[in-house]
């Protein structure tokens, strides 16, 4: 008997602009404009479970984690209630910046994104965590996340 895994989609109560998901050449699926997408602009917020850093070590293991740090204490799971946001890829060269305010984590467009792009953000993944190649194809990687 086959287990069916749900397609991810975007929760519209978190997106300001209409957003799709599909396949990526970056990473199995990506997040992908519908429209054109202004500069300096909210365009999704990362949701998901709050979980204390004991959780989040416990949850941080296999090969797919959607685990997004608040600060030194709380991070978000996105694969529990998360926006559709957690599905947006690494860019070593990013359209996209992840700002976190008052507990919340916004993405905001770095620059005009036009329809049809894959929307990427830089990981920033800190010190301690184990290195991963990059496959974001841009012409600025540095080669890992």
């Amino acid at each position: 008997m086959a287990v069916l895994i749900p397609t991810p989609e975007i929760d519209l109560r978190y997106a300001c602009f209409n957003l799709v998901i599909r396949r990526s050449r970056i990473h199995r699926y990506g997040v992908y404009a519908a429209q054109p997408i202004p500069k300096n602009r909210k365009v999704i917020e990362y949701t998901g479970e709050r979980i204390n850093r004991v959780e989040t070590k416990r949850r941080d293991r296999g090969a797919h984690t959607y685990l997004f740090a608040l600060d030194k204490y709380w991070t978000l799971d996105g694969s529990v209630g998360g926006s559709g946001a957690e599905i947006i890829n690494h860019s070593c060269d990013p359209n996209l910046v992840s700002r976190v305010m008052k507990g919340h984590v916004l993405y905001l467009s770095l620059r005009a994104i036009k329809k049809g792009e894959e929307l990427t953000v830089d990981y920033n993944f800190g010190r301690g965590v184990e290195k991963t190649p990059c496959s974001c194809g841009s012409k600025t990687c540095r080669g890992l996340i």
